[in-house]
């Protein structure tokens, strides 16, 4: 299948393109970055050279500004990205029969106490990035080309959190955890598990979005424990409760969970400590 990843010198992107690779797609890698990649700006989404997508089956979108805080900051410029270039650069694609993949977060439900949020709750965002995110969804969720993935927090040996944790054993260093922060964390092999499953059956999953989201609502904490559990306590940490002005953009707990990922078995269920030891094998220190 001729696949195109837009944003694919992202964190996610790089892992996606590494198996898809291995199971002999062609991809094309769509970015601001030079080398083997399809230039794009999604500032300035009209000079893109849309006749590349002509040939192209599946595209999957991970392409945005998604630091809460610059979104909140520099709003009019992550606007200008987040929705008006990338409602171009979808509407392009999907205007020329690609099947479009993309990736949304959990950013897009409310900030409830005590609730979970499903697919089918409503998507009411207290947040720049979630009301970005959501203005993508709903012009977009009518069209059967489209398919919105929503992610919790995607956790792998080189996400910023456990890379800061591994960096701080190594420097012999005392890890500042700020809490209390929870989300339904993932891993980043759920994602390729996922982003692979609708590579392959796109068309029979009837609902317009998918929460990606593990069982267990996980803190920062707790991930420090499981990384110490698997290095043998080698991990000093000091506990942080952040300022307001830190969860102005960013909810304590968002706690979502998926109707649909066991319905159309997607992600195998396991519990998040034996995920997490899977994506930390291998870590030499």
């Amino acid at each position: 299948m001729n696949i195109a990843i837009v944003g694919s010198n992202g964190y996610i992107a790089k892992y996606l393109y590494k198996s898809l690779i291995q199971e002999k797609h062609t991809i094309i890698n769509i970015d601001k970055c030079g080398g083997d990649v399809k230039y794009l700006d999604l500032e300035y989404p009209d000079v893109f050279a849309y006749s590349i997508l002509n040939t192209i089956d599946f595209i999957i979108f991970t392409a945005a500004i998604s630091e809460p805080d610059k979104c909140a900051t520099e709003f009019d410029l992550c606007w200008r990205i987040n929705v008006n270039g990338t409602r171009r650069f979808i509407y392009e694609a999907i205007h020329r029969g690609c099947n479009v993949l993309f990736f949304s977060s959990d950013a897009v439900y409310g900030n409830i106490p005590g609730h979970i949020y499903t697919e089918q709750s409503e998507t009411k965002p207290e947040t720049p990035y979630g009301k970005m995110k959501k203005a993508i969804e709903d012009e977009f969720k009518d069209n059967p080309c489209f398919k919105a993935i929503r992610l919790s927090y995607v956790v792998s040996a080189n996400d910023k959190f456990i890379t800061y944790c591994l960096n701080c054993v190594r420097h012999n260093k005392v890890a500042d955890i700020f809490h209390p922060l929870y989300r339904n964390c993932i891993t980043i092999s759920d994602v390729i598990t996922t982003v692979t499953w609708f590579v392959y059956h796109f068309n029979e999953y009837k609902p317009f979005s998918l929460n990606i989201a593990g069982p267990e609502l996980v803190s920062r904490v707790r991930i420090a424990d499981e990384l110490n559990r698997v290095l043998n306590n080698k991990l000093n940490y000091i506990i942080t409760q952040p300022n307001e002005e830190f969860f102005k953009n960013r909810p304590q707990i968002t706690q979502i969970k998926s109707l649909y990922i066991q319905k159309y078995n997607i992600i195998e269920n396991l519990n998040f400590s034996e995920k997490l030891q899977k994506e930390l094998e291998g870590i030499h220190l």
